[in-house]
């Protein structure tokens, strides 16, 4: 496709709307159901710890699937959420949970210790809230894995997972239970040597020195399931490939790698989402704003406002709303010598599409 460079452009009147707040509780995943516009947000397992996966009801918390599923019990991951990381609510009424605990060694965030990852993806049937199948990624690397985000293609079958520890995608046969890596260490999967995040006038460096660094992280599924976007958070272009490709394992992996084509210059991303009408929207922490590419390649700001501080996973209503989580990532004490920047209570918004 040909590749537009662009003048930023601002929408209009746009208005930044406060959805629910978390206190001291940090969001990361946020879905709607296409089917029911249901709100669904997840929490990675950061004291103060109250839930891994939460329905919002009325502006309220309340455990989902149930409060057994989110009672913390990391030796019982089979029926325990241990570290949910993101969601995806597909049109057949579907919610897919992504439980994904890296090793520590292998983590973009956290401290842990273990050198064994915990993985799952979880398929929940909204229509009775019960889960229907679990996947655990028995075939990938636990030592090395860090999945990060999911779309499922129900057209093919698949599952689309970033995973910035591998530096590659992983494809999952929703079938078989089987999954498989590619574009792993490919120029789309991997950072840009020596780029450093700079928000809010200071480097994201904790506190031993460490530039806060993510290979591929955010990732979007177009409509029709037949483009899958992706991007490391530290470079700035966005990268998608049509999904035909990802969908044939018998594809050598340098042609795969040149199926893989250059969208836009973004800026620095972490999450994304897709709409009906083609417009991927991606997070824009520099800037405190929502940006979004539009099929002609071209790139618009949505929304600019301050408290948008680094905007991390979105969900499409079909109330004709983009929802998303400000996770304040680089305000934790950990990128601040120790000193706790976060603007409290934590929230999830909503601002009109255009």
């Amino acid at each position: 496709m040909t590749v537009v460079y662009h003048a930023w452009a601002q929408q209009p009147n746009t208005q930044l709307i406060e959805v629910a707040s978390f206190d001291k509780n940090q969001p990361i995943g946020v879905k709607l159901s296409p089917v029911s516009n249901r709100l669904f947000v997840s929490f990675p397992h950061h004291e103060p710890f109250l839930y891994a996966l939460t329905e919002i009801i009325n502006g309220e918390r309340t455990p989902y699937p149930d409060t057994a599923w989110n009672e913390y019990t990391p030796d019982e991951p089979d029926t325990h959420f241990v570290n949910v990381q993101d969601l995806y609510a597909d049109d057949r009424n579907f919610l897919w949970v992504l439980d994904s605990s890296p090793a520590g060694s292998a983590a973009v965030i956290g401290n842990s210790t273990n050198t064994t990852g915990k993985f799952k993806l979880v398929k929940i049937d909204l229509s009775d809230n019960q889960v229907k199948r679990i996947y655990n990624f028995d075939d990938l690397p636990k030592d090395k894995s860090a999945l990060n985000d999911v779309r499922v293609d129900n057209s093919k079958q698949l599952a689309y997972l970033s995973d910035p520890g591998l530096h590659a995608i992983v494809i999952l046969d929703l079938n078989t239970g089987n999954s498989r890596v590619v574009l792993k260490d490919d120029r789309s999967t991997v950072i840009q040597p020596g780029f450093v995040l700079h928000l809010d006038d200071k480097d994201v460096v904790d506190t031993s020195g460490k530039p806060f660094t993510s290979a591929v992280n955010g990732i979007a599924l177009s409509a029709d399931d037949q483009y899958f976007y992706f991007r490391a958070i530290n470079q700035t272009k966005l990268y998608r490939i049509p999904t035909v490709y990802l969908a044939n394992a018998s594809i050598p992996a340098a042609t795969l790698s040149a199926k893989v084509e250059m969208v836009a210059e973004t800026g620095v991303c972490h999450g994304m989402i897709a709409d009906k009408r083609g417009n991927i929207y991606l997070s824009d922490s520099p800037d405190h704003a929502i940006q979004y590419v539009t099929p002609d390649g071209k790139v618009h700001f949505l929304v600019k406002d301050e408290r948008i501080i680094w905007p991390d996973s979105f969900g499409i209503g079909n109330d004709g709303y983009l929802y998303f989580s400000c996770s304040q990532m680089n305000r934790l004490p950990k990128y601040n010598s120790g000193k706790d920047m976060v603007e409290y209570p934590f929230r999830v918004y909503k601002v009109k599409l255009p």
